[in-house]
């Protein structure tokens, strides 16, 4: 029995640095896009501050402060809708919230390890990874890490039950991971 509680506590923690892994290239990738909404808006703002300081009354500026308004509105509108500020935050907190967990996990002193500990430190587990929205995460991102943790347990979603599939040789399934009583794969 204690080593079936041994190995749900190595495959959780291996778990939690994956979804680390994950949330991390998530938020990147939502910052960057981020960062390609606000340049255009920056640049063409600062143009036009430039250009209407020029303006001399005889409303030739107002066609360019017109378009260049619209292309910001239509900008903003965009990634608003698409909620990028929103998604870099929330994968930036669910990183660090993964990276907190499995730090709980590693500090726990194997005295004190018992279902009911395990058990808790799950359900907390399944609750960070309802609130990943993986459809939101590109698929390429989600491949690289299966590739880099072919070795760990994975999250359901990342382990093959999803439709994703590696181009690698081999691809470890939960399933096909096997522990020995030292903890070792």
């Amino acid at each position: 029995m204690e080593t079936i509680i041994d190995n749900r506590v190595v495959e959780l923690i291996q778990k939690c640095e994956v979804m680390v892994q994950l949330t991390s290239k998530a938020c990147y990738y939502w910052n960057i896009l981020r960062l390609l909404f606000q340049m255009p808006l920056i640049f063409t703002s600062s143009i036009m501050c430039v250009l209407n300081s020029f303006d001399n009354g005889d409303g030739k500026m107002k066609i360019p402060n017109v378009v260049v308004n619209g292309v910001s509105v239509l900008l903003i509108s965009y990634s608003t809708s698409l909620k990028v500020v929103e998604k870099v935050d929330m994968y930036k907190n669910l990183s660090n919230e993964f990276l907190l967990l499995a730090h709980q996990i590693e500090g726990i002193n194997p005295d004190e390890i018992d279902r009911n500990l395990i058990n808790n430190l799950i359900e907390k587990y399944d609750k960070l990874c309802f609130t990943v929205n993986f459809e939101d995460i590109p698929t390429r991102y989600k491949l690289e890490i299966i590739n880099k943790n072919k070795n760990k347990k994975l999250p359901l979603q990342l382990n093959g039950a999803s439709g994703l599939t590696s181009h690698s040789p081999k691809v470890i399934l939960n399933s096909d991971l096997k522990f020995d009583g030292n903890n070792n794969v």
